[in-house]
């Protein structure tokens, strides 16, 4: 299929581009940036520019295009925001595919988003799905709980420099899935007839609490971790501070979505029926243990290699000179 991907550069988006790619689709990516999506290039993608926030952009990337798997979503440091991204760029670019004559639509969703109508992004989540549900194309809703990738920066990386790490409220259990993992489902969507109009959780094999998270980073890592925990008010108070300033209205957003992840509520669905419907192999799903070995076995491997270089460098430096007298 010529396949259009939305959202390419980011963590998932990449993941689907290539894996795209790897099936021999063709593959072309709505980009804000060429400079920052120069890797998807190298890749072999087709770059257009475009943004889903400026709907005159859309027709020419449309051209040619069966099919649309659309990763797209607001980042804390973008000048727009979830109101615009999430949900009025995503209007716009299902109506531009229907004026394209597109009808297959992949669409990353968040699991759970219609319990949380509060939070912003989740709003724009559910809200999307019903739009997509009206308009009349062969969509696939992928219901997503959490980014295996994500939990590097908030606990693997704060261990490792002996910085705290910091977890929320009741700390909910969820199951988080590898980028890599969530991008097989998305392309072979696209191969079975079966997950047109439909809606399917995509999570990883359990739900996980911080503090189980924690007990594997200090596992592999070898290293003990200090733990801070914030209160869900402390969330609430920070979310109606950010909510004052326009250029920090993404992160008070992002706040209002840390307070679901702080309810105690778990993020996770049964899987067995989504991987029959879509012909795929639980076994080959990764685990975030196995996750997390192979990050710290890379990191430490590294580390030793950094000590032995620097190491080396201290004995060559510390080699006294020869004392060479002149005869002046």
């Amino acid at each position: 299929m010529n396949v259009l991907v939305v959202g390419a550069t980011g963590t998932l988006g990449r993941q689907v581009a290539r894996r795209a790619l790897d099936e021999g689709h063709q593959v072309r990516c709505l980009v804000r940036s060429a400079r920052k999506a120069s890797f998807l290039k190298e890749w072999g993608a087709e770059l257009v520019g475009g943004n889903i926030c400026q709907p005159e952009s859309l027709p020419p990337a449309l051209e040619g295009i069966d099919a649309i798997i659309d990763a797209a979503t607001a980042r804390a440091t973008d000048s727009a925001g979830v109101k615009e991204v999430d949900w009025q760029g995503q209007v716009n670019l299902i109506q531009a595919a229907k004026e394209a004559g597109i009808t297959r639509f992949v669409f990353f969703s968040i699991l759970d988003a219609e319990k949380y109508r509060e939070v912003p992004l989740m709003d724009a989540k559910y809200c999307v799905e019903r739009y997509l549900e009206e308009a009349e194309m062969d969509f696939t809703i992928l219901r997503l709980a959490g980014f295996m990738q994500g939990l590097i920066a908030q606990y693997a990386i704060p261990i490792l420099e002996n910085q705290a790490v910091w977890i929320t409220g009741k700390n909910s259990a969820i199951a988080y899935m590898n980028t890599q993992d969530i991008a097989r489902f998305a392309v072979q969507a696209l191969n079975i007839p079966a997950t047109e109009k439909g809606s399917f959780p995509v999570v990883g094999t359990r739900a996980w609490k911080g503090d189980e998270i924690i007990s594997i980073c200090e596992r592999y890592s070898g290293q003990p971790s200090s733990i801070a925990r914030l209160s869900l008010g402390f969330l609430r108070l920070m979310r109606a501070i950010t909510r004052f300033f326009q250029w920090s209205k993404n992160a008070s957003d992002r706040l209002a979505f840390a307070e679901v992840m702080a309810s105690g509520n778990s993020l996770d669905a049964p899987m067995e029926e989504v991987y029959k419907t879509f012909e795929l192999d639980p076994a080959d799903t990764t685990t975030l243990e196995n996750y997390l070995q192979e990050y710290f076995s890379r990191i430490m491997q590294k580390l030793k290699e950094i000590d032995y270089e620097k190491n080396k460098n201290k004995k060559k430096s510390g080699k006294k000179k020869p004392n060479i007298r002149t005869p002046f």
